[in-house]
């Protein structure tokens, strides 16, 4: 394929296994920025990021979070917060959570593209794991975390799922099928 930006799309995959070599710091930064670039409502980029290298964090959250066990064994992960005092009040404080998942995709599709394995563990709405990740992190109660993203090098073992079904694709009306 002509297109790397399709290609990295379609090749990308849950990674839960991970090798021993260390993700740098600027390759962290880079999927932050790639977090960043993401589109958001009324431009608020109400997101936050939480690079975490510590073996001592990433044990604590990967012993607790009950879907995130590999973190026992990625060399880092990301964990994509909210912050609320960002957000406008009322109806459009909701948007957040949008946001931070448009982020979050790019992050994945930046880790795919660089050679590295990623996987998005949910936190928000689980409110145990909110305070798990909260604690861990000792985030005020203006961050949400919306879910923490364990990264590394890919041992290779996950391979990509091709997902395309045309009866999920309508024209121009519903039609039943």
């Amino acid at each position: 394929m002509d297109n790397t930006i399709l290609q990295t799309i379609y090749e990308r995959k849950s990674e839960r296994n991970y090798t021993e070599e260390p993700v740098s710091r600027k390759q962290l930064e880079t999927l932050a920025r790639a977090g960043m670039s993401a589109p958001s409502a009324v431009n608020r980029q109400p997101w936050v990021f939480m690079s975490i290298t510590e073996r001592k964090v990433l044990d604590k959250l990967g012993s607790k979070l009950p879907y995130a066990r590999m973190l026992l064994h990625a060399p880092a992960a990301m964990v994509v917060c909210g912050d609320m005092q960002r957000m406008p009040e009322e109806w459009q404080q909701e948007f957040w959570i949008q946001d931070c998942s448009a982020a979050s995709q790019n992050i994945l599709l930046a880790a795919e593209s660089m050679g590295l394995g990623a996987v998005w563990t949910a936190v928000y709405p689980a409110t145990d794991r909110i305070c798990i990740v909260r604690q861990a992190l000792n985030l005020p109660e203006h961050i949400i975390p919306l879910n923490v993203i364990p990264i590394g090098y890919p041992s290779g073992l996950e391979k990509s799922k091709n997902k395309w079904n045309p009866d999920n694709l309508n024209w121009n009306s519903w039609e039943s099928k």
